[in-house]
């Protein structure tokens, strides 16, 4: 594995752009912290735009953090 391999926490698509599934334990850690946001933010929050705030924000931030931590980076993929 390169260095940047052993740092990635994300696999790539192997068909167009962004991350795949988790393939180390922090991604798997990322992806539950987000999931129990999102049910917490629907659990607690009474007002719909506070909900959508929270999820929207609980999303920015997993898109950000597989962007940083997946192999080889964002880009188109065409299977090849």
């Amino acid at each position: 594995m390169t260095p940047e391999q052993d740092e990635a926490w994300f696999a790539p698509k192997r068909f167009g752009y962004g991350a795949g599934l988790p393939i180390a334990w922090q991604g798997w850690a990322v992806l539950a912290f987000y999931f129990i946001a999102i049910a917490l933010a629907l659990g607690l929050l009474s007002s719909v735009v506070a909900r959508l705030v929270a999820i929207l924000v609980a999303t920015v931030v997993l898109i950000g953090i597989c962007k940083k931590k997946t192999a080889g980076g964002w880009r188109w993929r065409d299977g090849n």
